[in-house]
Formats: C-alpha cells, sequence, structure tokens
C-alpha cells in the first residue's frame, strides 16, 4: 500500500474531494498533518477510510520530523513553505530519495518582492521540493523561477468536488428553465482583498438609479467586515454556509460574482461553472484562465473598478433568460473537464515519476 503524507494549513472540502478519491479509488494510506481550524471557515469533513487527520499542535519541530521519519511515505506534500518544520521534514524526506512536492498558490507578478523571494529560494527550495503542484500558468511561472525544473510541475491542484455540483446543475435545470433566478451569489470571506465593498456599492447605485430590473445580490461568508459593508433591500447578507449546504443557495440564484483585488485561484468559480451559473469575475481571479469564456459563459472586469463592474452588471442583466441558460450551460461544460478522479490520478503519477 502506497503512503502520502499531507503536510498542511488549512485543509478544506475541495481538497479532501480530491484525497477521497485518492483513498478509495487508489488504496492509497493518506496522513494529513493540519493547523488548527480556522474560525471563519469552521468546515465538518466527513472520515474517509484509509485517512488519518493530525493535529499540528500535537508536534514540535523534532516529533513531526520523527514521525514522518517512521511514517516512511511515498511522497510528501507540503503547503507553501510559511511552516519552516514542514520545510526541514521535506528536506529530511529529500535527503532519503522521497519525492517532496511544494503546493503553491501565488501567481507570478513580477514585482520586487518576488524578484527578492526568487533569489534567495533559489538556494534552498530545490534541495527541499523535488516537485511543485500549482492551480495554473501563473502559478506554474512563479514555481519555475523559484527553482523547480519545469518538467516537475503539474497543473490542477486545485479542484471542486465537481461531481457534487454537476448534479446541483442537472437537479435545478428544471426549475430554471420555468423561470430563471435574478439573483447574484457572491461566496467570500468577508475581508478587504475580496471587495464586496465596491461590489455592493456598484449594485446599489444600479438598483437606485433604476436600471437594476429585479435582480437581487445574495452573500454568502463570514470575516471580519461582515456587518461594515453597504446594506439594501436587494442584499441579502446569509453568513456561513457549510459546503454540504450550498446547494439550496445555488438553485436560488443564476449569476456568480467573484470581485476580489487578489485572488491566486478560487476554487468557488469552479464549483458555480460545474453548478452551471454563468461567472462576473475580477481580472485578478486566477481561475478565469480556465473556466471564464468571455462573451460565451461570463465577463471579466479590472479588478477595483467599480465603474467597470457596473458595465458587466448591466450586460448580464440584459441578457435574456433563454441567454442566460445558455451561457449557464457553458459554464457547466467548463466546470466539468476538471474533477478529483483527475486530481487523484496525478498523485499517482507523481508517486510514479519520483520513485521512477
Amino acid at each position: 500500500m502506497k503512503k502520502v503524507l499531507f503536510l498542511y494549513s488549512e485543509i478544506s472540502p475541495y481538497l479532501m474531494a480530491g484525497i477521497d478519491r485518492l483513498a478509495i479509488d487508489h488504496g492509497v494510506e493518506v496522513h494529513i498533518v493540519r493547523w488548527p481550524i480556522n474560525p471563519e471557515a469552521p468546515f465538518h469533513f466527513k472520515q474517509i477510510p484509509g485517512v488519518k487527520v493530525h493535529e499540528r499542535t500535537a508536534y514540535d519541530t523534532a516529533a513531526l520530523r520523527a514521525f514522518a521519519k517512521e511514517l516512511r511515505p511515498d511522497l510528501i506534500f507540503a503547503s507553501g513553505w510559511v511552516d519552516k518544520a514542514y520545510l526541514r521534514v521535506c528536506r529530511d524526506a529529500r535527503d532519503r530519495g522521497v519525492p517532496t512536492v511544494m503546493c503553491s498558490d501565488p501567481s507570478w507578478r513580477g514585482d520586487l518582492r518576488q524578484h527578492v523571494a526568487v533569489v534567495a529560494a533559489k538556494c534552498w527550495l530545490p534541495r527541499t521540493f523535488s516537485h511543485a503542484w500549482v492551480p495554473g500558468p501563473p502559478q506554474a511561472e512563479y514555481a519555475a523561477r523559484l527553482g523547480i525544473r519545469r518538467a516537475n510541475i503539474k497543473h490542477g491542484f486545485y479542484t471542486a468536488d465537481t461531481e457534487r455540483f454537476v448534479r446541483m446543475e442537472k437537479e435545478y435545470t428544471a426549475a430554471k428553465a420555468v423561470r430563471f433566478p435574478h439573483r447574484f451569489i457572491f461566496v467570500a470571506r468577508y475581508i478587504g482583498l475580496k471587495g464586496h465593498q465596491y461590489t455592493l456599492s456598484a449594485f446599489i447605485e444600479l438598483c437606485e438609479a433604476g436600471q437594476a430590473g429585479d435582480w437581487e445580490i445574495w452573500c454568502i461568508g463570514t470575516g471580519e467586515l461582515q456587518g461594515k459593508v453597504p446594506e439594501h433591500p436587494r442584499v441579502r447578507h446569509v453568513g456561513f454556509v457549510q459546503s454540504g449546504d450550498m446547494g439550496a443557495y445555488i438553485g436560488q440564484c443564476g449569476v456568480s460574482i467573484l470581485a476580489s483585488m487578489y485572488e491566486a485561484w478560487g476554487v468557488v468559480v469552479h464549483e458555480h461553472a460545474a453548478a452551471g451559473l454563468p461567472l462576473l469575475l475580477s481580472d485578478a481571479v486566477g481561475a478565469r484562465h480556465r473556466f471564464l469564456q468571455e462573451g460565451r459563459n461570463g465577463w471579466s472586469f479590472k479588478a477595483g473598478d467599480k465603474a467597470a463592474l457596473k458595465e458587466v452588471f448591466r450586460m448580464m442583466m440584459a441578457k435574456s433568460d433563454d441567454e442566460l441558460r445558455e451561457m449557464g450551460r457553458a459554464s457547466a461544460a467548463l466546470g466539468a473537464s476538471w474533477g478529483p478522479e483527475q486530481w487523484a490520478a496525478t498523485v499517482m503519477d507523481l508517486i510514479a515519476e519520483g520513485h521512477g
């Protein structure tokens, strides 16, 4: 039986969807070391046979290194390079010939800070990680500049629980054929980077100018800015929703919006595409590269530009219900193109490459 160790910060429903397939479809024994649960995203996870979760707080550096050595995994993943103990474990594993994978989502932007990081990382990163697994091309470019061989960089690290969201698309097709819901859904933590302030301000201004028809916007999430963003009768603040309960809201909404000032990827985009929602995405959302085709299933706009956002709001709201349904079908096709099965197969490829 193959063993895989994940050294992680915050685990998520979409990560667990891939691990579920890894354990069940491929019989891999999976161990996850995780940081404490984020109070802004207190997800509940089902138990998966063959998967054991370990709390990071139970290990100091020496104990974590000893645990990994005794476990003898065939492959180790680490989320970025913030946790120094995780890096020590990976460096130990590299010395033993075990492949180690940096899971990284920062995009290459070419600013001064990243150039400095590249110079510093080349001294230690290739001795710590043999491979990198990234969401898409902008992240792959950064990983290569950090010193990972391009041949050892895999794409598609993030995946939605695609099957579940595809089921939602099929479940709500009939109801949306009768009446397409004129509601935007905005799923994001209430923090400055997610753009709630200018998004809601733009939408409310359109409502007050009589340019929003009968449309509404529903915001789902929690965070430090909750209760501090614009209010309006057509704006609903739902609060935090467990992943398993999200379908009830997706079924009542017609279009997904993510207006982040910076979003390395944004798995919610994949989820909502697979569920058949047209998309409005800021140009700072990495997932648009894979799941948005301009004019076919939505539009992008300049992050932080309220005028540009109001324009795409108008464009979407001007579409007929039949056109909106067609855009939703295009989203569904794009969203179904990648999922946990392919994710788990990539892990198996990494095991084979590392021991080839």
